[in-house]
């Protein structure tokens, strides 16, 4: 069995993301997707003092409605120093915060112009702290592809040698089941839920923020507080 998982890129993307990658033998970036504004792709959650607050990457929208992921161009160079500056001032107390950065300042100080790329560098980065060996590609390594939700996501199983389609639970509300079933490629959904909290910062405690809040508060004791690391 080849397990196969299928997902735009994030920018430092919450726990979830990477036990999905963790789950899978080849998890397939899916950046050939429409960007979506005021969602998870260039922008996450931390916690302050104040309570959650979003750290976002700008990027250039005007009259690009139908621009891929891939496409999209951060359009502004300075973002990363005013990011870093802001973890910086919300996580430097925190007991891993130190341990930490000299993986994640470097990233920061980055030029990179454009997100896909951005966004793949942190990936890559925490999926290195926690020891995930997942093969990481990208779907515009398998184009052309098949038009259509579903056909598009079974395509690409049967182009890596997928055997099973490991989906978030969201997508339950769109993939057509029958589809892989006709391709011969099992389908399930990851479940979220249950996860236990862990030692935080700042009041009532938060599952959905970027995954840096758990490295940073955790450490090395990160994965115990995920699914898929015992």
């Amino acid at each position: 069995m080849k397990k196969v998982a299928i997902v735009q890129s994030s920018y430092i993307p919450w726990k979830g993301y990477f036990d999905l990658i963790n789950s899978v033998d080849e998890f397939i970036l899916y950046d050939d997707a429409q960007f979506t504004r005021r969602d998870w792709r260039n922008r996450n959650l931390i916690k302050t003092p104040r309570g959650l607050e979003w750290i976002t990457i700008p990027v250039s929208v005007k009259g690009r409605y139908l621009q891929k992921i891939c496409e999209t161009r951060i359009s502004e160079a300075d973002w990363g120093e005013r990011h870093w500056a802001t973890l910086v001032h919300n996580y430097s107390k925190a007991p891993f915060f130190e341990p930490y950065r000299p993986i994640f300042e470097p990233l920061y100080g980055r030029q990179e112009s454009l997100l896909s790329a951005v966004n793949f560098g942190f990936i890559n980065a925490i999926c290195g702290i926690l020891g995930v060996a997942t093969r990481i590609s990208w779907s515009m390594d398998y184009r052309p592809l098949k038009e259509g939700k579903t056909e598009r996501l079974v395509d690409l199983c049967r182009r890596v040698a997928g055997t099973h389609y490991l989906s978030g639970p969201a997508a339950r509300d769109y993939l057509d089941p029958a589809l892989f079933d006709a391709s011969g490629i099992g389908l399930s959904f990851f479940d979220y839920a249950g996860y236990p909290e862990y030692p935080q910062r700042f009041g009532t405690f938060e599952h959905g923020v970027t995954i840096l809040d758990l490295l940073f508060n955790a450490g090395p004791h990160a994965p115990r507080y995920m699914k898929t690391f015992a």
